[in-house]
């Protein structure tokens, strides 16, 4: 008897979140949710079937969806993420689409950018693809099996990158950027969130210190040798951040020009730090 693609949307449904059953057959046939309505009577593999399966047994056990996919949408691409990596969120395609704004302002200018704690490469590697001949990358992260996963995304999108293991500064070479982007780790150990986020993605791209802000303190003070006279700095930061954030911004960068933006659900989430009014 065929298993045909209504079968185990049924099956998947009285398993699962809805959705989130069509969206790994989905993932699996290699076809949008809405394509499969297009094809219920379909009859499908046995190894899709068996792989089906055990997705759904592994969403039953608590493990985000992306994860158990392997992989997430962000800004149009398909990007390779796993537990060692965290898992991008829209805040994040909202931070890269304000530098993308930035890199318009400068149609005809060159700019090296460099992506400290890079995760899955989704911030820098989203600027290479969108400005190939305009933009050189430098993704940094403290994890080799984060960089692994960047540098394969890299590789399926066929763009060049440079790739450098380092915490934050430490092993980069002196030279300057023209920008300098990170969503670094944010939340106090006693913050509480989606158990799903704290039993999944890797706490050592969660957890910025005591109070948060540790990241954010290193990467300031030290930024001021990278940074070319004319250039920016962007962050993703907590919500109940900006504030504290600006101020060590003044400590290191007293004349600093700070840009705090909001996301879609009127959140501060993103600073923007300029260094020069051309």
């Amino acid at each position: 008897m065929k298993t045909t693609v209504e079968d185990l949307i049924v099956y998947g449904k009285q398993h699962i979140n809805s959705m989130h059953a069509k969206m790994l057959l989905a993932d699996i046939l290699k076809v949008n949710t809405l394509a499969l309505y297009t094809m219920l009577d379909k009859e499908v593999a046995p190894a899709d079937i068996a792989l089906y399966k055990k997705e759904i047994e592994a969403l039953k056990q608590e493990q985000p969806l992306q994860y158990v996919i392997g992989s997430v949408n962000f800004y149009g691409e398909k990007f390779s993420v796993n537990n060692n990596v965290l898992i991008p969120r829209f805040e994040t395609e909202e931070l890269v689409e304000y530098i993308v704004q930035y890199l318009r302002q400068y149609p005809t200018k060159h700019f090296k950018i460099l992506d400290l704690g890079c995760g899955s490469g989704v911030i820098g590697l989203t600027l290479k693809r969108l400005f190939p001949d305009r933009v050189e990358v430098t993704l940094v992260d403290i994890s080799e099996k984060a960089l692994d996963v960047t540098k394969e995304n890299a590789q399926k999108q066929h763009l060049e990158a440079r790739f450098i293991k380092s915490n934050w500064f430490e092993q980069l070479e002196e030279e300057s950027y023209d920008i300098i982007v990170s969503n670094p780790p944010y939340l106090k150990p006693t913050e509480q969130i989606d158990p799903l986020v704290k039993n999944n993605e890797p706490a050592l791209a969660l957890y910025g210190g005591t109070d948060g802000l540790a990241s954010y303190q290193e990467i300031i003070k030290n930024s001021a040798a990278y940074l070319t006279p004319s250039s920016l700095l962007a962050f993703e930061i907590g919500q109940d951040q900006a504030d504290e954030i600006s101020n060590i911004i003044y400590r290191y960068f007293p004349d600093a020009i700070i840009d705090v933006k909001k996301d879609l659900q009127g959140r501060n989430r993103m600073i923007f730090v300029r260094f020069s009014t051309d």
